[in-house]
Parts: C-alpha cells; sequence; structure tokens
C-alpha cells in the first residue's frame, strides 16, 4: 500500500546550517508515528519538509505517493491536514466555526454538523458558540484539533498537539488522534511527553540534530542507548496496566 507519507534522503538547509540530514521514513494508514527528540532536534522541520512547507535541499517528499512539490495547494489540502504548533487564531470567531474551517469544500450545512460532532467529540461542545480568543489555551487547543480532524484528510500531522494541556485534556487529544487512525488515516505528531509518545503511538521516530536516531515500535526505538544519547537520560520502562511509563533521571554531567 502507498504510504501516506514517505520522505526519502530528506535534507533541509537554512543558510549554511543543515536542519534535518538524509532523513527517511514513511507514515501508513492506519497507525500514529510519533516524532519525538529533545528541543531543536528538527521535528518541526521535518513535518514541514514533509508538506512541502520547507525546501528541500535533498531528497524527496511525498503524500499518497506524489511528489510534494508538484501538488498544488489545493490537492495538498486534500491530502493532508496539518496542525502547526502555533494556536493563535487571526479573529475572535465561535468555535464551531473555526472547527467548519476544517472542511472548506463541503456544503456549510454539512461542515457545521461535522464542526459540532468533532467539538462534541472532543469535550468542548458546550463551547461552540463561544469565541475562541474567549477560551484557555486548553480549550482553544481542542478546538484546533477538531478542526483537524473534520478536514477528514487521509493523513492528520499534528505538531505538538498535546503541548501545555492537562493530563486528562492531553489524553483526550490522542484518543481523538488513534480514533482517525482507526478509521483509516495515517496519523504523524510531535510529542515531548515521552510515557504519553510510547502510550499512544504505534511507532516512534527519534531525531537527534537533524536526523533520525531510531524508528520502530515505541519501546524499541526509545531503548536506554537512544534515551541516553537523544535525550541525556539514564531510564528505563516500567510495564503498567494502562501502558509503560519511563522512570528517568538526568545523565550525570561529570
Amino acid at each position: 500500500m502507498t504510504p501516506a507519507l514517505e520522505l526519502q534522503g530528506a535534507g533541509v538547509a537554512l543558510g549554511h546550517r543543515t536542519v534535518l540530514s538524509a532523513v527517511s521514513l514513511a507514515a501508513h494508514a492506519g497507525e500514529v508515528l510519533g516524532v519525538v527528540g529533545a528541543n531543536g532536534a528538527g521535528k518541526t522541520t521535518l513535518l514541514r519538509a514533509a508538506l512541502g512547507l520547507a525546501k528541500l535541499a535533498a531528497g524527496t517528499a511525498r503524500l499518497g505517493g506524489r511528489d510534494v512539490h508538484r501538488l498544488s495547494e489545493i490537492e495538498r489540502a486534500g491530502l493532508a491536514g496539518y496542525l502547526p504548533q502555533e494556536r493563535r487564531t487571526a479573529w475572535n470567531m465561535p468555535a464551531w466555526r473555526i472547527a467548519a474551517l476544517g472542511a472548506p469544500h463541503r456544503p456549510p450545512a454539512e461542515a457545521h454538523a461535522l464542526a459540532l460532532a468533532a467539538l462534541e467529540d472532543m469535550g468542548v461542545g458546550a463551547l461552540a458558540e463561544r469565541g475562541v480568543r474567549d477560551m484557555s489555551g486548553g480549550e482553544r487547543a481542542k478546538v484546533l484539533i477538531a478542526r483537524l480532524v473534520v478536514t477528514g484528510a487521509p493523513l492528520l500531522v499534528a505538531d505538538e498537539p498535546a503541548a501545555g494541556l492537562d493530563p486528562s485534556a492531553a489524553l483526550k487529544v490522542m484518543e481523538a488522534l488513534k480514533a482517525r487512525a482507526r478509521a483509516g488515516a495515517a496519523v504523524v505528531a510531535t510529542l515531548h511527553d515521552l510515557t504519553l509518545a510510547a502510550r499512544d503511538c504505534d511507532r516512534l521516530a527519534v531525531m537527534s540534530g537533524g536526523r533520525l536516531l531510531a524508528l520502530g515500535p515505541s519501546l524499541e526505538a526509545l531503548s536506554p542507548a537512544i534515551l541516553a544519547e537523544a535525550f541525556g537520560l539514564d531510564g528505563e520502562w516500567v510495564v503498567t496496566p494502562t501502558g509503560p511509563v519511563l522512570a528517568a533521571r538526568r545523565l550525570s554531567q561529570g
């Protein structure tokens, strides 16, 4: 089956500085692929390169088997929904209108219904008429996740969807993304919470210094050696009834 997203030897440079180097990976329908790494590891650049938002200095990026740089903006929007890390909204529109922006190709009544259903699934259905600038950061984040879901795209890409959320809200966001994967979409998300990533992602891509350090099932990708190299952690995984939990401490700096 053709991957929803594929990078082959992808490289990105900013001036004379290489920020992504020879990265190859693919995301498939039905899975949640997490991208983890320390700050500055290249996670956001990887997403932007995959979506054609960052110019490649080397390699290729494909969406649905097609070269992303040969796609029109409308074609790209049909193949991938994107939630950037920045959560600002330009206008204080009601939440349902923001969510409905995910489906501009749908008739207004249908987009409205999809938006209301997505907001309800995210636990903010009661806020459908509230302006998004009058919401807390966590509430606004759920509205933007609803907008992502409403796209109905075969690939959903989310940059730090759980950032700044309380534990319950973070779990809710990941449940929504996993539900889309179970429905047949491919989901790619960057995450900082390694326990959340290990529990909710089928595979993890570990980034360090713009390179792909590891790629595979969560606990294999986050082996003790990788935890040390990518995050400077002395850690191990404790398996609990609700999933793995990372027990770690910073490596001694000598």
